[in-house]
């Protein structure tokens, strides 16, 4: 495994961490920058995406790279039947990294043990998406001033959530507090919740959205049902409308929480809360274009101070 690749957020340390979201403060000053001229980046995408794809597209192209790949799996040689293995080596041939975003928990991991070019973990399956937890980072670090000592509610389906399983991860250095918001079927997988007690991390779970834990939140994490992730539709049906954030629930809450949400949205945060001052998952998304430069610049060594 290339030793600058990134398939989980404990791949990098606390400091690491934080070197990466002094770097997505520079780009965001400055995200137009010919640092990665003469480099090719392919962008593998087995699993529809629209965010994360083009941001980091775009990371690529403002920093004077050129990008290949595809976005529909259907497009390319897999759907002859060609192995993850022969696509990516061959792929290597022709570039100097990849970032990937595939169904299955623990692809990119096995990308990196078949390839020497360093690998970007765009998501994979439930498991992990890096990449999304440090723009989440660099939101809550923007919004917040701090990273340590916060209250962050995360809400929806947190059994498939990757974005919310890594986010506990890196912020495990922190100190947090969790509260977790979600029915019996989409509740935090145990090994998380382990995880949270290793660290000292004090956590709470409910099944009620309520105010009480609304108005104790400086964080409040909104996430999809992914239907995506459900082998019984009918299983999907009973629990993709239980939570939702309407307007009037963020009243009294505290000045300083920010929503987030990793987007698409589809039901969970009603339009009303778009214009409200707390809504931040619009801003939240251009932040993704930052962080990623700084993951990208990280991958091949360059230094973009």
């Amino acid at each position: 495994m290339n030793s600058k690749s990134l398939v989980s957020i404990d791949d990098i340390s606390r400091d690491e961490i934080l070197q990466l979201l002094e770097s997505a403060r520079h780009f965001e000053e400055n995200p137009n920058r010919r640092l990665l001229e003469g480099k090719v980046v392919a962008t593998l995408f087995f699993e529809p995406s629209t965010r994360t794809r083009l941001s980091f597209e775009t990371a690529v192209n403002r920093l004077g790279g050129r990008v290949i790949g595809f976005s529909d799996a259907s497009t390319s040689s897999s759907a002859k039947g060609e192995t993850l293995k022969d696509t990516i080596k061959m792929v290597s041939n022709y570039v100097d990294l990849i970032v990937m975003r595939h169904y299955l928990e623990g692809a990119a991991r096995y990308a990196t043990e078949v390839t020497d070019v360093p690998v970007i973990n765009a998501g994979d399956g439930a498991n992990q998406h890096p990449s999304q937890t440090m723009l989440d980072l660099y939101s809550i670090y923007k919004t917040q001033g701090k990273l340590e000592n916060l209250t962050i509610t995360m809400v929806g389906d947190l059994k498939y959530g990757r974005t919310v399983h890594s986010l506990i991860q890196a912020m495990r250095y922190f100190n947090p507090t969790f509260n977790f918001v979600a029915c019996e079927e989409l509740r935090m997988p145990d090994e998380y919740k382990e995880l949270c007690d290793r660290n000292g991390i004090k956590y709470t779970e409910h099944t009620d959205f309520s105010a009480e834990v609304i108005n104790s939140s400086d964080i409040l994490y909104m996430t999809r049902v992914q239907r995506e992730r459900f082998t019984d539709i009918m299983e999907y049906e009973k629990v993709k409308n239980l939570y939702t954030l309407r307007n009037a629930m963020l009243a009294d809450a505290k000045e300083n929480l920010r929503v987030l949400h990793p987007l698409p949205r589809i039901t969970e945060i009603d339009q009303d809360v778009d214009d409200n001052p707390k809504a931040y998952y619009f801003d939240q998304a251009r932040n993704g274009l930052y962080a990623r430069q700084a993951i990208i610049c990280r991958a091949l060594g360059i230094e973009n101070a």
